[in-house]
């Protein structure tokens, strides 16, 4: 399985592809960060990430994106800025047909690190563990695209058996009939 991850971002939008399966040794295939100049008009500066993913996912093929879920913040301003550049790459997946998976960042540090409260500093030493580099992706932003793709590795099997469940379990549920409005349902 191949997957790009995407830590969103108007200013610095990390970039990482991870391929594997789950129980095997990982291998990064690439890390990055797209930029955008914070002076720059939001039009433009949302065009410049949308151009840098479209250049991942033409380069690398990925067969998944995992984009961190955008989470409420004190900031409002930072909040929007992540939000719209999250759309932008679920935009570009979307577009291309490539399914699209969001994880909270606790997930991501909770599967990487094994606390949901880990920091910066230990994600990124897990990454580096986990895909036996050298040292950590700089900056912050690229080891926790890497960590959003580990992540969808290791968790996508499970929540795909248990989708499978659903449906299944959802399918040979009895249809009752409603008294009142004579439907079925």
């Amino acid at each position: 399985m191949r997957v790009l991850g995407v830590d969103p971002g108007l200013t610095r939008c990390g970039v990482g592809v991870v391929e594997g399966v789950a129980g095997r040794p990982l291998t990064m295939v690439g890390v990055g960060v797209v930029r955008t100049p914070a002076d720059a008009d939001l039009g433009h500066r949302l065009v410049a990430v949308e151009q840098g993913i479209d250049q991942w996912l033409d380069e690398h093929q990925p067969q998944y994106v995992a984009v961190e879920r955008v989470f409420s913040q004190h900031n409002v301003r930072t909040v929007m800025g992540t939000a719209q550049a999250s759309a932008v790459a679920i935009l570009c997946a979307s577009r291309r047909g490539i399914p699209v998976a969001l994880h909270t960042p606790s997930e991501v540090k909770a599967a990487v690190t094994g606390s949901g409260r880990a920091d910066k500093a230990q994600v990124g030493a897990m990454v580096t563990r986990l895909l036996r580099l050298a040292s950590p992706p700089k900056p912050a932003d690229a080891a926790d695209a890497l960590a959003l793709a580990i992540c969808h590795i290791w968790r996508a099997p499970a929540q795909n058996r248990l989708q499978q469940a659903v449906t299944r379990h959802a399918s040979r549920a009895p249809r009752t009939q409603h008294a009142s409005k004579g439907r079925t349902t």
